[in-house]
């Protein structure tokens, strides 16, 4: 059976070929609507179907947004990328999801695929970029919108959530459960001082363990961001002479190691330990118990990102600041904090 072609469609309609073109793309010119309605009712008569890729190499742009992850496997990563797929598949765009798994090569390796492949946007989620990674993206002059995090490698547009903020309201609650200090677990020896969101973690527990009058000396514990090496860390944390009354984690996965530790050491949560963490992930509310943590609106952060990698008004004049846009943190109150929560 032969290829329809837009040529098929044009004759069946009797318009031209550009008029079909303008239809099926949305423009660059408008089309009144008795021909865009012939132009459609022979498309759906023949049958036809755009070839996207012949539209892409002559557009030099595809219908496709890149992404890359620092690791995929982690709930708030996977989370995101669906609320990212979504989003985008609201604007009719597809989305090819990458992880960096924490590494500069495996960064820039994706990055150079991507945009290879002329993907109309990255949305980038990259703790403590390069600057090589940075200079590739320059280089390529790509449409960039960093989510989550907004190292400062890379100067541009960034939708974030409050993480000082959020951080600061869970310590504030756990300390308005009486108990003496609140103890950090933060993240690894070498994650970045300045805009990378477990740093800002960190920076929240450390005002509001300050504002309170309390000291933070020998209180922030370095730890992996997934519950696996969370709760080795825990483990030992634990079971030592001077065990915390509770923990703020930096996330939720750190947050359901400690979990796994306490119940392993017969320790009773909120009982022995309380704990909360940051994220809200799905899975926070089914821990035993039920996990206090800090929520931020994906959903809608994650259109934000599609809709400024998709908009002609990308590249803003103005300050770093004006240049990021921040939506605010809640504190979603469960058991594991001392409250009689969800």
């Amino acid at each position: 059976m032969a290829k329809v072609t837009r040529d098929d469609v044009a004759r069946l309609a009797g318009t031209s070929t550009a008029v079909v073109s303008y239809v099926i793309n949305n423009g660059p010119r408008p089309v009144a609507p008795a021909t865009r309605e012939r132009v459609l009712a022979a498309i759906k008569q023949l049958g036809y179907r755009p070839d996207r890729v012949a539209q892409a190499m002559a557009s030099r742009r595809t219908d496709l947004i890149g992404m890359i992850v620092p690791d995929a496997r982690q709930p708030f990563f996977a989370e995101m990328a669906h609320a990212v797929e979504r989003a985008a598949a609201d604007r009719g765009k597809m989305v090819l999801v990458g992880n960096s798994d924490y590494r500069d090569e495996r960064e820039i390796h994706y990055l150079r695929a991507f945009l290879g492949m002329r993907v109309a946007g990255l949305i980038l989620v990259s703790q403590g970029m390069s600057e090589r990674a940075a200079q590739e993206i320059e280089a390529w002059d790509a449409r960039v919108v960093l989510l989550h995090e907004r190292p400062e490698a890379l100067d541009d547009v960034a939708v974030v959530t409050d993480d000082i903020g959020g951080a600061q309201l869970a310590t504030r609650h756990l300390l308005e459960h009486g108990h003496e200090y609140v103890a950090c677990l933060g993240g690894v020896e070498d994650t970045p001082a300045v805009g990378d969101p477990v740093a800002d973690h960190e920076e929240g527990w450390r005002r509001a363990m300050l504002e309170s009058g309390r000291s933070v000396e020998g209180r922030l514990f370095q730890a992996p961001y997934n519950r696996y090496d969370a709760y080795q860390v825990a483990l030992k944390l634990l079971a030592g002479p001077d065990r915390p009354p509770a923990i703020f984690c930096s996330t939720d996965d750190q947050a359901i190691g400690v979990l796994r530790a306490a119940r392993e050491l017969r320790l009773d949560v909120p009982g022995d330990l309380a704990v909360a963490g940051f994220d809200d992930v799905k899975e926070a509310a089914l821990t035993d118990p039920p996990l206090t943590t800090v929520s931020s609106d994906r959903p809608a952060m994650a259109r934000a990102a599609v809709d400024l990698v998709l908009d002609d008004g990308l590249r803003v004049a103005g300050s770093r600041r004006e240049r990021v846009k921040q939506f605010p943190s809640a504190l979603v109150v469960r058991r594991s904090c001392g409250c009689d929560g969800q």
